[in-house]
């Protein structure tokens, strides 16, 4: 019995030894799916003035074709995430990859406003199919506990450098071609994920029982997608106005709807207990926060290396390169890091680091040196990000039931898009009226601008630095597994 014992331990190590190939080959899919999918983000940000041009576009229109994909991301993550639990995790898997890559390949050839516009909004639907889906399928792909644990923090880290390859995409890609062949990149990952999804991937559990919430997610996105495109015009329009104020107060009231019918509801798109974890709410708001403080950190930054130290496209392309090499590393190690230190160390020490970044980033100038404190600024953000979404994400999952890792993956890129929509859009709204308020004092405009973006920095790096203070007390208590 001893010997058979040992065979079958051994022959256990032996299968454990010939399952990583496939292992690492699924979670290679879903993990450039996931980069792609977070790519579409930024990947229009360096080639927005080129649009502008070609398409004679005004600048509402333009703010809202770069927003477009946020705003339907967000709005239908709840649902995806849902649909994921209910009809199975690779079948919307493949419907999210199959949308979002045909919503890309019509962005790529669109002749005018509405065509972009349209398949800039498919192109998020899908990506809100995909994405939770995808982040459930990482716990079917590793079951045992130890293992997931690290892949999610490996995951974690996927989210910042998706943003980083879109810049710089968008910036080589337009300069040498045209801003219609960044689309190429996530159509041809859509195809190729496609062909690759059956083989590795497996089909991941559903629940029959349960209905899905319809109007709980007709609620959801219409509140989340009002109230996200409210704060993406607070941009550009002064606090109060009706193109604000307007969507701002229907978001809120038709996510209040939302709450009172999810409490009442038997089968609910969230489940209220679902947020009660004091570790979960903490672990997504510091995953909203990072993505706040990344997003802002691109568009403000790509607007001063073009508008202000008048680089070309390429160029800033270039100078976010140390940014995304040093995203690219620690995001590699972010993993080892949530192993050895527990995920409420990383978590503070990432968000002190990410709010130093941006503190650095905000006492440019001018006419500042790029090797001074921007380049500072772009070394220390990445390695502070890169902890709070691997320790935020391992936060999340480590006290989720397997039967919600589609919600819990929802709500997980659910926050990774509030920040790129809604926290962003507070932040450039501050640094636009700073600006204004500069400038009408008798302020240069390149002086101005500069200021505005340096106030946006510093409100950025306060939230960063509470958002330390938060976890510290909020993720103080022992780990448990709770729903």
């Amino acid at each position: 019995m001893a010997v058979e014992s040992r065979d079958a331990t051994a022959s256990e190590r032996e299968g454990r030894h010939e399952a990583p190939p496939r292992t690492r080959a699924a979670f290679s899919l879903l993990a450039t799916v996931q980069i792609v999918l977070i790519m579409a983000i930024t990947m229009l940000s360096v080639a927005l003035p080129r649009i502008e041009a070609e398409l004679g576009l005004s600048t509402s229109r333009l703010t809202l074709v770069n927003a477009a994909y946020g705003l339907s991301f967000s709005g239908l993550l709840l649902l995806g995430g849902r649909a994921a639990d209910l009809y199975g995790r690779r079948r919307l898997f493949t419907v999210g990859v199959a949308v979002f890559g045909a919503a890309s390949l019509a962005a790529g050839i669109a002749p005018g406003f509405r065509t972009l516009l349209v398949s800039r909004f498919l192109q998020g639907a899908g990506a809100a199919l995909a994405a939770p889906a995808a982040m459930a399928l990482v716990g079917s792909v590793f079951p045992e506990p130890n293992r997931r644990s690290r892949a999610m923090a490996v995951w974690g880290g996927l989210s910042p450098m998706g943003a980083a390859v879109g810049t710089l995409a968008s910036g080589a890609v337009s300069t040498w071609f045209s801003w219609r062949w960044t689309f190429a990149i996530p159509a041809v990952v859509a195809v190729v994920a496609l062909a690759l999804t059956r083989a590795l991937l497996p089909e991941g559990s559903a629940d029959t029982r349960s209905r899905l919430d319809v109007k709980g997610a007709v609620l959801a996105t219409a509140g989340l997608t009002a109230l996200s495109y409210g704060l993406v015009h607070a941009a550009e329009s002064p606090w109060g106005s009706p193109p604000v104020l307007g969507p701002v107060l229907l978001g809120v009231l038709l996510l209040a709807l939302f709450v009172v019918l999810e409490l009442r509801t038997p089968d609910p798109l969230l489940p209220m207990d679902f947020l009660r974890s004091a570790h979960r709410a903490a672990g997504l708001w510091v995953i909203l926060a990072g993505a706040t403080g990344i997003s802002t950190m691109f568009m403000l930054m790509s607007l001063y290396f073009q508008q202000v130290a008048g680089m070309s496209p390429l160029l800033t392309a270039a100078a976010f390169l140390p940014f995304s090499v040093t995203l690219a590393v620690v995001g590699t190690t972010a993993a080892h890091l949530v192993r050895w230190f527990g995920a409420r160390n990383v978590v503070v020490a990432g968000s002190l680091l990410a709010a130093s970044g941006l503190w650095l980033l905000g006492r440019a100038e001018a006419d500042s040196p790029y090797a001074g404190a921007l380049l500072a600024g772009l070394l220390v953000l990445p390695v502070g990000i890169s902890m709070m979404f691997s320790g935020g994400t391992v936060t999340v999952f480590s006290r989720t039931r397997d039967d919600r890792a589609g919600l819990a993956g929802s709500m997980v890129n659910t926050a990774m898009e509030t920040g790129p929509t809604a926290g962003l859009a507070l932040l450039v709204s501050l640094a636009t009226a700073h600006t204004n308020s500069l400038a009408l004092g008798g302020a240069g405009q390149r002086a101005a601008e500069t200021a505005g973006y340096a106030f946006a920095f510093d409100v950025g790096a306060v939230a960063l630095a509470c958002t330390a203070a938060l976890a510290l007390w909020l993720l103080r208590e022992p780990r448990r597994r709770d729903g």
